[in-house]
């Protein structure tokens, strides 16, 4: 059984991170907060221990990553989360998104597609301390109808177009976050919902995601 320890070390580590992210250009300080408050190496391989707090992604399984804190920050300030929304986050992978989230007090419905990584959710070690965090196995651009409309919509994935659903799924006014291909990059999208059931859309910077695919992969 794995030892979860946050030492004086780690918290340094954090601290310096987040002084990484600021300098890159992050300035919501709940995001900044909400980050240098969880320990990241606890949602990698304690084989990576000593590198969890580098500005960089790293694999976690089925193909699948933990994104760069700086990928994290940058999504959660577009998102502007505010205490008690409803957040759909579509790609709970490491769930290190998702976490920051629940910790800036959203309450956050999570779908996965991958059943070897939803599987993992039921050893989450942060469980008893976010249990504003909802787990679902399920093809993310269904979206989550039965718990619709959300304040928020995040997509943790490279997406090919924008999910008609999950677009019906948020408030008026309601805002997306998600990275829409461009070739091998991703332009960063956020999208405000009208009364009307369009959108109106602002374009950000350029990322590289891992695809988000339809279906569920691993189970029935």
């Amino acid at each position: 059984m794995r030892k979860y320890e946050d030492t004086y070390r780690h918290k340094g580590l954090r601290k310096k991170l987040m002084d990484t992210l600021r300098a890159k250009g992050i300035t919501d300080e709940a995001v900044l907060e909400a980050m240098n408050n969880i320990p990241r190496h606890f949602f990698l391989d304690s084989a990576l221990d000593e590198i969890a707090y580098e500005d960089r992604a790293f694999p976690i399984s089925e193909g699948q990553t933990i994104s760069q804190p700086y990928t994290v920050a940058y999504q959660t300030q577009l998102l502007q989360v505010r205490p008690n929304e409803k957040v759909l986050e579509i790609g709970t992978g490491s769930i290190y998104q998702a976490s920051v989230l629940a910790e800036m007090g959203a309450k956050v419905f999570t779908i996965e597609r991958q059943k070897k990584l939803f599987d993992k959710t039921k050893d989450f070690v942060f469980k008893s301390r976010y249990n504003n965090i909802k787990f679902f196995y399920g093809d993310g651009y269904e979206g989550l109808p039965t718990y619709a409309p959300f304040d928020k919509v995040i997509i943790t994935a490279a997406a090919p177009f924008i999910p008609p659903k999950l677009i019906e799924q948020l408030k008026t006014g309601g805002k997306m976050v998600i990275p829409v291909n461009e070739g091998e990059h991703q332009r960063m999208l956020r999208l405000t919902k009208n009364a009307d059931g369009s959108y109106s859309e602002e374009a950000f910077d350029n990322f590289s995601f891992v695809p988000m695919l339809s279906g569920r992969n691993g189970g029935n």
